[in-house]
């Protein structure tokens, strides 16, 4: 598999988040995609990308087997999917962690857990750093750690699909210090709170626009 760019795991992020989250607007159009990749929250960096810069990245993706057109769709509009499923054989906990370094960048384990809510629970930060070892250990790794920044307890983690080995360390997660207890449970609040944010807001969107269906 190639390396991918920004502007693919970006899209690619995207797909696999809506795909769990909002079963029922899933595969996505090409605008609807364009919108998902362009959301503000939920994502880091938040881009500005349009149709002809997502089309492109989808084709890369399809010569990939990663994404393409969803086969067997009841429309006149041709809607997406991701095929991640199909090339790594992922279960729940490992889509929700790669889904999340995708869409967010590399983030501590903590921040994952609290992140990774809406798309799998993690009962205990245990279990996060068992999936980021099973992902680490993969043949090519597809995560990694990367060097403890100063003055912080945790150390990141970033996915590999597009590589930037260089600049990471792969590692067996669970020898990885954790935060504290209170650290973690203010973390997973913070993020839970952006999340219901980030889900009313999409709500908002859908039911705008479906209301204007009758207008």
């Amino acid at each position: 598999m190639d390396l991918l760019s920004e502007v693919e795991v970006r899209v690619l992020g995207s797909l696999v988040e809506k795909d769990i989250t909002t079963p029922d607007y899933y595969p996505l159009s090409l605008n609807a995609l364009v919108n998902a990749c362009n959301q503000k929250n939920n994502r880091d960096p938040v881009m500005r990308l349009d149709e002809d810069v997502v089309r492109g990245a989808l084709d890369s993706l399809q010569g990939q087997r990663l994404a393409g057109p969803a086969s067997g769709a009841d429309s006149r509009v041709t809607k997406y999917e991701h095929r991640l499923q199909e090339v790594f054989n992922f279960d729940r906990r490992e889509t929700a962690i790669l889904c999340v370094l995708l869409l967010r960048g590399a983030q501590t384990p903590g921040e994952l857990r609290g992140r990774a809510d809406r798309i799998y629970r993690f009962e205990a930060l245990d279990d996060v750093h068992a999936t980021l070892d099973r992902l680490s250990q993969r043949e090519p790794p597809l995560v990694a750690m990367l060097p403890r920044q100063p003055g912080t307890k945790e150390s990141r983690y970033m996915h590999l699909l597009s590589g930037n080995t260089a600049a990471a360390e792969p590692a067996m997660v669970r020898g990885a210090d954790s935060a504290s207890g209170d650290e973690d449970r203010l973390a997973r609040l913070e993020s839970q709170v952006a999340e219901l944010k980030g889900e009313i807001a999409e709500m908002r969107e859908q039911l705008a626009a479906f209301r204007k269906q009758f207008e």
